[in-house]
């Protein structure tokens, strides 16, 4: 039977290697982090856009992850950079592809792909480096029974799967920073510099070092930079560039962020802790929509969360969502709307803060809102570039801002209660706003606080937890984007017409707003 190429629509099944063969001939972005070829003649592993010369059929192997392959013995090409490819964890990558409903998943693959997730991140885990023990209380089973579904899902350990995963993490570290050896073992997760060297020598046969001195260039790395840290990420195509970009630009909070939809930049402060150390900086992110890439440059000050970092701003961006899998679940819903990916956050604090304030007005009142806090309450960031030199304020700022001062901005105060219970509760530890933590329990959490509904405890999720079937059913305008606005219960009538893009009902939500900036005509409502 003839291979046929495999189709962007739906995901590429790792046991069609013929399949995944021919995309790897096309170099097809489409493809990026959803498999990688390992060539028995080289002996290592690549992503599909390698530019290598292609090698020939009976000498590739196909792997699901980047894990399976260094399991088989490959090491990572240093053309290509596996470490640099989107990211495939369960909730955005082809392991749920083609998923139309969670019912379908016996409870063993949730657990195993929800473990994989936690792994994936590292603001969970309070010194960045997850232990077994940890990752099973968090799951509510015991080590033994993780290990036992992990391996029988992804055919590798939850060891084998986190060490894969500092490895790349190292390598990337080594091959665009001028970090010391040590921090950049610290950073990824090792215990100690005897441990590191001996990890990546087993796995990657060379000297941390001399990967520096090896290294090739033209593909991934990037010239010093002494202000800062540049790195790169690549995501899967279609990515709709500009408009991720104008959702920031209109809500953009000045001193705070800046962003040029014509430089393709957004730049803004940040501020997060990791462990008890909190650090405070700037960020910019830069697209190359030709390469399917976005460059970083983080400043020198938050050279010690790098990961943590770097994480954050994947999730900012959405470069890890599965367009081929969203658009399949979407089908002809919302024609022309196939790049738009979710608009996630830097810190879910803030978000929380501006869905409160957005509560019931417009966007554009909304953000005077944010911006007076941030004049009033934010903090001064030293040595940020032109135009962006303030933090947005700290729960711990914002719960003991008096209710006349808050009242003086303007903000109502039922949205003050909820700002300073919000504000205590995450003080408290008793809200986590970051991605995966249990979604059910932070919904009723954020619910049981003063002030917040079931619309933006949603709209929280699903910028700042990404959870991708967060679904706002009581929002106006997606009510009328789904032409339910005239139905006698529209909240129940939008929450019966999502049903069919589960579990990706935060990108249907995202493509029906947009819908509405277009002329009647051309709305798509099924």
């Amino acid at each position: 039977m003839q291979a046929t190429s495999p189709s962007p629509n739906s995901p590429v099944s790792m046991d069609d290697a013929d399949a995944c063969y021919l995309a790897l001939k096309a170099r097809d972005a489409r493809f990026d982090g959803r498999f990688f070829t390992a060539v028995s003649s080289t002996g290592v592993y690549c992503r599909p856009v390698c530019r290598v010369r292609t090698p020939k059929r009976e000498n590739c192997r196909f792997f699901a992850l980047a894990a399976q392959a260094e399991s088989a013995g490959y090491r990572p090409c240093l053309r290509c950079r596996p470490e640099l490819a989107p990211g495939a964890t369960p909730l955005n990558g082809a392991a749920l592809g083609s998923l139309q409903n969670w019912s379908t998943q016996d409870a063993s693959a949730i657990l195993a792909q929800q473990a994989a997730r936690l792994l994936d991140e590292p603001a969970l885990w309070s010194d960045g480096t997850p232990s077994m023990a940890d990752l099973a209380t968090r799951l509510g089973v015991s080590e033994r029974h993780v290990r036992r579904i992990f391996e029988t899902h992804w055919g590798v350990s939850p060891l084998q799967y986190l060490q894969t995963r500092r490895l790349l993490m190292a390598k990337r570290l080594l091959t665009d920073t001028q970090l010391p050896v040590t921090q950049v073992a610290t950073l990824s997760g090792f215990g100690s510099l005897r441990r590191f060297n001996a990890s990546f020598v087993e796995h990657y046969r060379l000297q941390p070092r001399q990967l520096r001195k090896d290294r090739e260039p033209e593909d991934g790395a990037t010239a010093p930079n002494t202000s800062g840290f540049v790195l790169k990420s690549a995501y899967r195509p279609p990515y709709d560039v500009a408009a991720m970009l104008g959702f920031f630009a209109t809500r953009q909070i000045a001193g705070m962020e800046q962003v040029d939809v014509q430089r393709l930049t957004l730049a803004r402060t940040l501020s997060l802790t990791v462990g008890k150390q909190t650090y405070i900086g700037w960020v910019q992110a830069r697209f190359e929509p030709e390469r399917c890439t976005v460059v970083f440059d983080i400043c020198n000050s938050l050279g010690d969360a790098l990961p943590q970092v770097l994480a954050r701003l994947r999730a900012l961006l959405d470069l890890d969502a599965e367009p081929a899998a969203i658009n399949a679940c979407m089908a002809d819903a919302f024609a022309g709307a196939e790049g738009l990916r979710v608009p996630g956050c830097l810190d879910g604090f803030e978000l929380g803060v501006r869905a409160i304030l957005g509560q019931q007005i417009t966007v554009q009142a909304a953000r005077t809102l944010g911006a007076r806090l941030v004049e009033r309450w934010g903090g001064e960031l030293p040595k940020g570039p032109p135009g962006v030199n303030r933090l947005f304020p700290t729960p711990q700022v914002l719960v003991q801002a008096s209710g006349e001062a808050l009242g003086q901005m303007g903000i109502v105060r039922q949205r003050q209660a909820a700002i300073q219970a919000l504000a205590q509760a995450v003080i408290n530890g008793h809200v986590v706003l970051q991605p995966g933590v249990d979604i059910p329990a932070t919904l009723a959490a954020l619910q049981a606080l003063p002030g917040i509904g079931p619309w933006t405890a949603n709209y929280i999720a699903m910028r700042a937890l990404r959870w991708p079937d967060a679904f706002v059913a009581g929002d106006v305008a997606l009510q009328s984007a789904l032409g339910v606005r005239n139905a006698s219960n529209p909240q129940q009538a939008a929450e019966a017409a999502s049903q069919r893009w589960k579990p990706w009902r935060s990108y249907a939500v995202v493509r029906a707003w947009a819908s509405l900036a277009k002329p009647p005509e051309a709305i798509t409502t099924t």
